[in-house]
């Protein structure tokens, strides 16, 4: 990650990403019923396993106050790294403090879905073995619908809502269930954006007539933000997830907005433009 930029600004706010590692997905399960023949180009980098390495790009970042972190990576409880590169060390929490942060720092943590690649260090394991949330002063903020799914999983969704990235939350009380959107703060707010999950959420940051949006797990690779219709197996509802992303695209199409996708490659940060011959084309930002 030498040389590659983390920092960005939009408006006022000064946004920072920090990586949780790598994390390594089945390729066929990452683009779903998009024949190989068709994905296969864009994916040069499979290993043995035919698994493709996704980022883990969670976002930093100040508002009114408020000192904001949203998603928290796969933690590492669990043998949850066996399925991730450290990438040299890199996790959450080094990251946070390489940026001057402690975890007393956070205010608010913002999860867009509980999948388990996303909620690892809602929690950490102390010493003596207990569990207990990872910012001890942070509210965390969880769509109920997602919270409902979470704690009452099914067949399909058992081995990715993990009882002890969860529970500690409510048991310490720091836990609030939204309800579509809502407003953290003036500059940030939280969308439903569902399809990966039924609940799943998004995060839009405006300031100084400028914007970005944090999409969650709306998709696991960049050239899904360019063919709204290659979805990945993971979703649960795929049509509706096309709708979405087919809303939010052309949102940040007409908004010029910085987009920040969790599972594309450190940092994750483009936008999305519309070429000449009337494409989609995902553009990285430098």
């Amino acid at each position: 990650m030498a040389g590659v930029s983390n920092q960005f600004r939009v408006g006022s706010i000064d946004l920072r990403i920090l990586s949780d590692g790598v994390f390594y997905v089945d390729a066929g399960a990452a683009f779903g019923v998009v024949p190989r023949v068709m994905w296969e180009r864009y994916v040069g980098n499979m290993d043995e396993q035919h698994r493709i390495p996704l980022g883990l790009n969670c976002l930093l970042l100040r508002s009114q106050g408020k000192t904001i972190l949203i998603e928290t990576g796969v933690g590492d409880k669990n043998g949850a790294r066996s399925v991730s590169s450290p990438v040299g060390g890199v996790n959450l929490l080094a990251e946070l403090a390489t940026a001057g942060q402690r975890l007393e720092d956070i205010d608010t943590v913002i999860n867009t879905h509980l999948h388990a690649d996303h909620c690892g260090w809602n929690t950490r394991r102390l010493a003596e073995g207990r569990l207990v949330p990872s910012f001890p002063r942070a509210c965390y903020m969880i769509q109920r619908g997602e919270w409902e799914t979470a704690t009452h999983p099914n067949e399909r969704t058992r081995a990715t809502y993990l009882a002890e990235n969860i529970f500690p939350v409510e048991e310490a009380g720091v836990l609030e269930l939204i309800d579509g959107e809502l407003a953290v703060t003036k500059e940030v707010t939280v969308i439903p954006t569902p399809g990966h999950t039924a609940d799943h959420a998004s995060v839009v940051i405006v300031s100084g007539g400028e914007m970005a949006i944090y999409i969650g797990d709306m998709v696991q690779h960049e050239v899904q933000l360019e063919r709204t219709a290659w979805v990945s197996a993971f979703d649960v509802l795929p049509l509706m997830s096309i709708e979405s992303k087919k809303r939010i695209i052309e949102r940040a199409i007409r908004e010029r907005a910085l987009v920040i996708a969790v599972h594309c490659p450190y940092p994750g940060v483009g936008r999305i433009i519309t070429t000449e011959d009337g494409r989609r084309r995902w553009e990285p930002a430098t």
